[in-house]
């Protein structure tokens, strides 16, 4: 498993509007639900999800990354979107820095090893300052899911 393969040019929000950490969250799945990847009756649940994992400590792990995710008994495979925010976002991150980069996703309730997989691939990738580099440089989500396949081909 890596990035890439969990994201599509329509998962992808080149320019976040938000600037701190639940709007951003919300935005992200708002966007997902405006891709129908999720459906409206799902949206709640999902939100209440996340939130209730951001209570327990931000997912901003540093280095301008940030990892929403949950778990959820309304899916039946990940769903993720990936944001990119050329301001930053208030994320309450472990650094204190602003968050440039965040993958949001979402793991069906039993995947508890998807759940690790997907945490591991994300952060393999997002740990590299080169392709964060690249990333924050990039001029749109086409560009961006370029970059994170050709980091997959090479791992």
């Amino acid at each position: 498993m890596n990035l890439a393969s969990l994201l599509t040019v329509e998962q992808i929000v080149a320019e976040m509007q938000a600037t701190e950490r639940w709007p951003a969250i919300v935005e992200l799945v708002e966007h997902l639900e405006k891709q129908e990847l999720l459906s409206g009756d799902d949206r709640e649940a999902i939100l209440e999800a996340l939130h209730q994992r951001e209570d327990q400590t931000s997912t901003g792990i540093g280095s301008g990354v940030a990892i929403p995710h949950a778990f959820s008994d309304k899916l039946d495979q990940v769903i993720a979107v990936f944001g990119r925010s050329r301001e930053g976002v208030d994320f309450e991150a472990i650094d204190n820095a602003p968050v440039r980069f965040i993958v949001l996703f979402m793991v069906p309730e039993d995947q508890y090893h998807t759940h690790l997989r997907t945490l591991a691939a994300i952060a393999k990738t997002l740990t590299n300052g080169k392709i964060r580099e690249r990333l924050g440089e990039a001029a749109d989500a086409q560009e961006i899911l370029q970059i994170l396949r050709a980091k997959a081909a090479r791992a």
